[in-house]
């Protein structure tokens, strides 16, 4: 069974640090561009940070450069979204997509999400 799962979000304080986890089954990540979105109450979803399959180049929007860091482990079949300097602004739902040729075909695959609330 193809399956995305994030993991590792939870409750953290101002200035905290939670180190995101995205682990794939049933397909291999290192054939596809993994993206982390997220989603906050009232907002729409936006882009946080993806991974290139090809390089592995990394790319982050504005809000997060410098703090968020997007690695992958290909061994584990796992990509990782590190993220330091946590303030309430990045409080959200958070999930990984995985998007690639392969087969013959575009496949897309969303996780479920995983919360991160940043509060005092």
């Amino acid at each position: 069974q193809v399956q995305l799962v994030e993991s590792g979000g939870g409750l953290v304080q101002p200035g905290g640090s939670l180190r995101l986890s995205c682990a794939a089954s049933g397909f291999t990540l290192d054939r596809y561009t993994i993206g982390w979105f997220r989603q906050a109450p009232g907002k729409e979803r936006e882009g946080v940070s993806c991974i290139s399959t090809s390089d592995s180049s990394t790319y982050y929007t504005d809000s997060v450069k410098g703090r968020f860091t997007i690695s992958r482990d290909n061994a584990k079949n796992t990509v990782y979204l590190q993220m330091n300097s946590l303030s309430p602004d990045d409080t959200a739902v958070y999930y990984c997509k995985a998007d690639g040729w392969y087969g013959g075909s575009w496949r897309s695959y969303w996780g479920q999400g995983t919360q991160v609330t940043v509060s005092s």
